[in-house]
């Protein structure tokens, strides 16, 4: 995959507007609206207090392992930023598709990262929940260690006040703590795979690389790989941003991003196999003092990645309904009433893989497919064999297939769910992780099956 090469075709204006930062042109707009939004999240003064690139670095993978890995489409929005002389995803679509485009692509990004805010409050519920429980003498039932009580409390305490910054360049420092989190997460569930993996059952299909309904789990890990709703204004907060310093930046995201991403889904995956939830702390007991620990740290990470997705649901409302400026009242204003409804949603909803599937087909696949590759493809004068051109050419109607194959399957065939349930390895009736004889485990394995059809 051949990432990061800037296009030979461009005329000399618009190299020195990619080499110096893009000199501010007026796109395309709709009626009665003025697309430039840069200062939807920076005032004018607060535009000149750029983030280094470091802190870009750790805001990018804060991003893409809150939500996953970032991939070739990343550096080629950013080249169609700099063919249209635009600094925003919405001003992009808007300069190549007009208004629809613009419209649509307002709703799917706004969509995205405020499905993306209930998820995250979802995780945070269910996986801070447990934590309290394991302190000693607190009631499992009282009502304030409860996912409810604690979805609003973390969001009074900390994602509305994080929220409410205007420059991103400001969640560095946050982003550098969460990684560290993610990456200290990863050792112990690591370390989990070696002390517990040999001793979970393993399920009759456990090594079948793919089953029919597989592109439901595309449209899970195109969520996970996006970073395209955010991608500009990272990319703004660099300083003297120019498309080479991008490039050269996401390949370091993507190699952290990578690295980390592969270790969880390989060591949750050979630790419990076809038992594997959509949260992967679902399948950890609760008595496990270790795994207690990771799963603070999880709850924190998800807490401090959230403001990144709120920055982004600001931004398209701005856009749409404000012409791209926010007083500081109406800042205030809209971020909270942003935040409040997404936390009443994520009390009503506590079933995570349904949201992510959803969440990936609709909305992060054509985010990262199919716009980015349709901008270029539009825009480019590249010739047709130009390795741009033609990895748009893939991506285009892989995105199309995944966004309508994978709906369909995930309303067909839903996911389970066990949230707050533990799973049957857990009780000691069933399992004792100091016989791993295989009668043993073929005895487990029917005691599964029992528990499983109690549990629904």
């Amino acid at each position: 995959m051949r990432v990061g090469t800037r296009p030979q075709h461009l005329l000399p204006a618009q190299d020195n507007r990619a080499a110096m930062g893009y000199q501010r042109q007026d796109p395309v707009i709709p009626p009665q609206r003025d697309l430039d939004d840069r200062e939807t999240l920076v005032s004018e003064h607060e535009y000149k207090e750029k983030t280094c690139q470091s802190a870009a670095l750790f805001n990018v993978v804060n991003s893409i392992i809150g939500s996953g890995i970032i991939d070739f489409s990343l550096v080629l929005l950013i080249k169609g930023g700099a063919l249209s002389g635009t600094d925003t995803y919405q001003s992009l679509v808007n300069k190549t598709f007009g208004f629809p485009g613009y419209i649509l692509l307002s709703v799917l990004q706004f969509l995205y990262p405020f499905i993306a805010m209930i998820s995250y409050n979802i995780i945070a519920g269910d996986t801070l929940s447990k934590v309290f429980q394991r302190i000693p003498g607190v009631d499992p039932e009282n009502v304030f260690i409860g996912r409810h009580f604690i979805i609003g409390l973390s969001t009074v305490t900390f994602t509305l006040p994080l929220s409410l910054y205007r420059n991103i360049a400001k969640l560095g420092k946050v982003s550098l703590i969460s990684t560290g989190l993610t990456t200290l997460i990863l050792g112990i569930v690591m370390a989990r795979a070696i002390s517990l993996g040999p001793h979970i059952p393993k399920t009759e299909d456990a090594w079948v690389f793919a089953k029919p309904n597989a592109i439901q789990a595309v449209g899970v890990m195109s969520f996970a790989f996006i970073c395209h709703h955010n991608s500009f204004l990272v990319y703004s907060s660099l300083e003297e941003p120019t498309v080479a310093k991008w490039s050269r930046l996401i390949h370091m995201s993507i190699v952290i991003s990578v690295f980390i991403c592969i270790f969880f889904a390989t060591c949750g995956y050979l630790t419990f196999t076809g038992f594997t939830q959509g949260d992967l702390f679902e399948n950890y007991c609760r008595n496990d003092d270790l795994v207690t620990f990771g799963r603070f740290c999880y709850g924190v990470t998800v807490i401090l990645t959230y403001p990144m997705e709120c920055f982004v649901t600001r931004e398209v409302i701005a856009n749409v309904f404000f012409d791209g400026n926010l007083s500081s009242v109406f800042h205030i204003v809209v971020t909270v009433m942003v935040i409040t409804v997404a936390t009443l949603v994520s009390l009503l909803i506590d079933c995570l893989g349904i949201v992510l599937e959803l969440n990936g087909v609709l909305c992060a696949t054509p985010l990262i497919f199919i716009i980015p590759s349709a901008c270029y493809l539009k825009l480019s004068e590249e010739p047709r064999t130009h390795s741009d051109k033609i990895m748009s050419y893939v991506m285009l109607p892989i995105g199309a297939a995944v966004m309508v194959f994978g709906f369909v399957m995930t309303i067909t065939n839903p996911q389970d769910c066990t949230h707050g349930q533990e799973m049957f390895y857990c009780f000691p009736d069933n399992f004792s992780l100091t016989n791993t004889s295989e009668s043993h485990i073929q005895q487990t394995t029917q005691l599964s099956i029992l528990n499983i059809s109690i549990f629904q």
